[in-house]
């Protein structure tokens, strides 16, 4: 059965060559050019992937975003943006968006990251990630991780974590104390193959580290200038895998 994918995109030049080249890649794709009716689409019917503009009639992508994740829709999205837009990248990101294409964009890259963000989400990058057998907790101080569960709790607290921040975190927490650059985290967490750069790694830390503000004495993420990032400890207390 071919892959379902919805665009929402207003301009209809843009949105006839999106349909047009996935459509012929094989994909079942709709096309939606109105925010409200986009994300009504979303809600309605299950997708394998989702590509949004950001700047919508109707409700706006950051909008259609928000909904979405408060509704329990976990669809990936690539977020279409305008060249030079640091900013909308990262709000995109912090609002769950797991890509982003900048306008302009050639065929062979919108294909490119379409297929890279299919193949993660139906998991077959988890071969690239480190994995603990019959691992059901993992204790950092007052850090508490749940892998199987994608749970954490903080002092007691839980906290809730985007997928891609949990696995982050999971990542860090695998080997505390000790720095991982930005590939590491980009390989283990994203794949060999994500296209985009490592300021995606960098949103999501700094999104981690405010929520695990809750007890920043516990446990905290240091940057190392130009490398990347550790997870410390600051109560001594061993860390183990298992119950």
């Amino acid at each position: 059965m071919a892959q379902r994918l919805l665009i929402i995109e207003d301009e209809p030049t843009l949105s006839r060559l999106l349909s047009y080249n996935l459509s012929n890649e094989g994909y079942d794709v709709t096309v939606e050019e109105h925010g409200q009716t986009g994300c009504e689409a979303a809600l309605r019917s299950e997708y394998d992937l989702i590509l949004l503009d950001l700047m919508l009639p109707g409700l706006s992508g950051f909008e259609i975003m928000s909904k979405l994740r408060n509704e329990g829709v976990r669809t990936p999205i690539i977020i279409l943006t305008a060249k030079n837009a640091e900013e909308e990248v990262v709000q995109g990101l912090k609002s769950g968006a797991d890509d982003y294409i900048t306008k302009p964009f050639g065929v062979a890259e919108l294909l490119a990251r379409v297929s890279a963000v299919l193949r993660r989400s139906h998991g077959q990058d988890e071969r690239d990630k480190p994995q603990q057998p019959h691992e059901s907790q993992i204790v950092l101080g007052e850090l508490i991780i749940y892998p199987e569960k994608y749970e954490v709790t903080l002092s007691g607290e839980a906290i809730t974590l985007r997928p891609k921040e949990f696995e982050v975190l999971l990542y860090l927490a695998r080997k505390p104390g000790v720095v991982m650059t930005r590939d590491d985290l980009m390989n283990a967490v994203w794949g060999f193959d994500y296209i985009g750069g490592q300021r995606t790694v960098d949103v999501h830390v700094s999104s981690l580290r405010k929520k695990l503000e809750l007890d920043p004495e516990s446990v905290h993420i240091d940057s190392i200038r130009g490398v990347g990032y550790k997870l410390v400890v600051s109560k001594k207390k061993a860390h183990h895998y298992g119950s």
